[in-house]
């Protein structure tokens, strides 16, 4: 089982939904942060963030959530299990503002299945 630590980043230069992370096959992955940064001088900004599951199904976890000018705001206070295909979207009141990072770990379990079919073949012969 392969356990890989990554992050996903995207500047938000419009007000569309943005898709932020998708969860890839076989694998499950567990969230551990997501950063919001606005780099506004003056402005606040709001921020979505949905996660859409594998039947398009669409979970509210932060609705229009204010984020001051100049400051940057964590929105995670405990971890976020997401499945395989699972998607994590971002929406910005105001295009040129948000900048968001999300960190996560990826288990993969292709590659447990690879490592045990490997193994049986290794004893087959």
């Amino acid at each position: 089982m392969a356990h890989t630590y990554k992050n996903s980043k995207v500047d938000l230069t419009t007000t569309n939904d943005t898709v932020l992370y998708t969860v890839p096959a076989s694998t499950t992955s567990i969230v551990k942060s997501i950063l919001v940064s606005n780099d506004d001088a003056s402005n606040a900004c709001e921020v979505t963030v949905t996660l859409l599951n594998t039947s398009d199904t669409v979970f509210s976890l932060f609705k229009q959530k204010d984020v001051s000018a100049k400051t940057t705001i964590e929105l995670l206070t405990n971890p976020l299990v997401m499945n395989t295909d699972e998607e994590l979207k971002v929406q910005a009141e105001n295009a040129n503002d948000l900048h968001v990072v999300v960190s996560y770990l990826e288990i993969s379990w292709r590659f447990l299945y690879l490592y045990h079919k490997k193994i049986l073949e290794l004893y087959i012969l």
